[in-house]
């Protein structure tokens, strides 16, 4: 780990550090998240697909890995930019280092670097493209970085969808024999504590490929659909749009994150991309209907343009730090989503409320 690394961003800025995880070159798009905790989280979260991420705390890796809080089946980002990584982690449930882990799945690190200074260039100068390696020199990552694939030009969902069907049984209620109710939930990019959630509401969920025909799904017959969170320009989703536009009003629809986008986009609404996004768990976000504050963890990177809804949507929040755009409603058809992440993972557990919301409205639906 104490190998000399550079971070190279598509401005020409330059970063020295030293390389930890894999020992190999990686480009993507650079991304900061300002949460204190959960980095096991991010680095398995599929929204991430594609990008390098760099957490704005200094101190990464100090309790470890565990075996219990991933959110998919891999390490999903690129690279992994930090401050400090903790060589020696102390936790009663670490299995292994973020050095090993990182190295064991190929992904490389850089440490040593002044994440503040990276994370207020991308706040005055937006998201960019950036390259992470020990073997070129800054000229030659420049080079490369004019090479690569513009990060909103790719269609990442279908790299981390499930290649097929499967389940996730229900958590029965005391004295229930079966499921309370059937959820499909579409995988754009799914987090496992999403499926952990509406187990815990005593039902089962089912996650299909992204590109799952409506039709198919229909005949799963489920009491409910979720659209999962997922990475990427939801422009690029005309596929999964056109398969929500034909599920509307046939079952119960909640979306969380690029669900959100993708519901909006369906009922005629535009999207557009943030500056530099909201990556973190203390953004805070107002209801309409109750004026109640929620502090949400999200991770984005485009939103959805207020001006542009319609086909019966309605504003149900908004972020206070920007007045974008968080939550939208169905005024008669059963249909809500958000842009935050209700379900957390790392973040706190305010807006939990809303699967209990979803598995109502699939109730009285079904009634």
């Amino acid at each position: 780990m104490d190998k000399k690394a550079i971070l190279v961003l598509a401005d020409g800025s330059i970063y020295e550090g030293y390389t930890f995880g894999a020992d190999v070159t990686a480009y993507g798009e650079v991304v900061f998240n300002t949460s204190m905790v959960g980095y096991q989280e991010m680095l398995t979260d599929p929204s991430y697909a594609g990008q390098i991420v760099v957490p704005t705390y200094p101190l990464i890796g100090n309790y470890g890995i565990n075996d219990i809080d991933f959110e998919s089946d891999r390490i999903q980002v690129r690279g992994f930019v930090v401050r400090e990584a903790c060589p020696e982690p102390n936790h009663y449930l670490s299995s292994k280092t973020l050095h090993q882990y990182l190295a064991d799945s190929g992904i490389p690190g850089i440490y040593g670097v002044d994440t503040r200074a990276i994370t207020r260039k991308l706040r005055s100068c937006g998201v960019m493209m950036g390259i992470i390696s020990s073997e070129l020199s800054p000229q030659q990552a420049q080079e490369q970085l004019k090479e690569v694939p513009d990060y909103g030009a790719t269609d990442f969902v279908k790299a981390v969808t499930t290649p097929a069907l499967y389940q996730w049984p229900a958590i029965l209620p005391q004295g229930a024999n079966e499921p309370v109710h059937r959820v499909v939930v579409i995988d754009c990019g799914l987090k496992f504590s999403i499926l952990r959630f509406i187990q815990q509401m005593g039902c089962t969920a089912t996650a299909v490929p992204c590109t799952m025909p409506a039709d198919e799904i229909l005949n799963l017959k489920p009491d409910g659909i979720l659209l999962s969170p997922g990475p990427g320009n939801p422009e690029l989703l005309d596929y999964i749009v056109e398969t929500v536009r034909q599920l509307v009003g046939k079952k119960p629809i909640m979306g969380i994150c690029l669900g959100n986008q993708i519901i909006a986009r369906a009922l005629g609404a535009k999207t557009y991309k943030l500056k530099f996004g909201h990556r973190g768990s203390n953004h805070p976000v107002r209801d309409l209907k109750t004026s109640r504050v929620y502090i949400t963890a999200q991770n984005h990177g485009y939103a959805v343009d207020p001006d542009s809804v319609k086909d019966g949507l309605e504003i149900t929040h908004i972020n206070l730090n920007d007045s974008t755009l968080e939550g939208l409603r169905h005024r008669e058809l059963p249909v809500f989503c958000i842009q935050y992440h209700s379900e957390a993972s790392p973040g706190p557990w305010d807006s939990t409320y809303l699967f209990k919301d979803f598995v109502e409205m699939v109730r009285g639906e079904k009634n």
